[in-house]
């Protein structure tokens, strides 16, 4: 399965373009980005919109140095009747034998109408100039999808561009360290000592001498 960092598959099947019916292998578009999308059916409603969304977008994908390429198992007949229709401006693969599909993960188990069955899994792979697939985008929602694609090839040449490197500022001159003088700690005063209580003066009761009275 084909996933991002890795290499683009290489294959060679028949495509319809403006200029005909020719073979077509990704490598023809290196040094420029390739949006390779996998579809179900010509000419069904959901694939319909998503072509027509490409096809509305070629004019901002092509500032970004982008091509689009859709690929679905119709045969070519078919796809020159779909182009024709809705005039489709980008080459449409025939890959009947699934060799596309295969090399990219684009095919397998899916469920439709409640039932599970195999067939065309609707992706896109967003590959960049040095044929790295940069961007992989699988069970696709149609709607908004062409410009999810255009912000991923948006974000990956921002990323690509060199960054400035940010000015340095002065370094300024480390201050020497104060020596802090020990602070003089205030002596506490001792408390003054108390002086003892006073003792209560005790009242001595003057004794009185009665006189003896004499006997007679």
């Amino acid at each position: 399965m084909t996933d991002v960092g890795k290499a683009c598959p290489s294959f060679s099947l028949p495509a319809l373009s403006a200029d005909g019916e020719s073979a077509l292998d990704p490598k023809r578009y290196a040094g420029s980005y390739l949006v390779l999308y996998f579809y179900p059916k010509d000419d069904t409603p959901g694939c319909t919109r998503e072509a027509q969304a490409f096809t509305a977008k070629k004019a901002e994908l092509a500032k970004l140095g982008a091509h689009v390429v859709g690929v679905s198992r119709d045969t070519i007949a078919k796809h020159k009747s779909f182009q024709a229709k809705y005039k489709l401006s980008f080459p449409l693969v025939s890959d009947p034998d699934r060799v596309a599909h295969l090399a990219f993960g684009a095919w397998g188990e899916k469920t439709m109408y409640g039932k599970k069955i195999e067939g065309a899994l609707r992706s896109t792979f967003v590959i960049g100039p040095d044929r790295k697939v940069v961007r992989v985008f699988r069970n696709v929602k149609v709607d908004g999808h062409a410009d999810a694609v255009l912000d991923a090839i948006r974000a990956h040449k921002a990323g690509d561009a060199p960054a400035k490197p940010a000015a340095k500022p002065a370094a300024k001159p480390a201050k020497p360290a104060a020596s802090a003088a020990p602070k003089a700690t205030k002596a506490k005063a001792a408390p003054a000592a108390k002086a003892p209580p006073k003792k209560a003066a005790t009242k001595v009761a003057a004794k009185t001498t009665r006189p003896q009275s004499r006997k007679k």
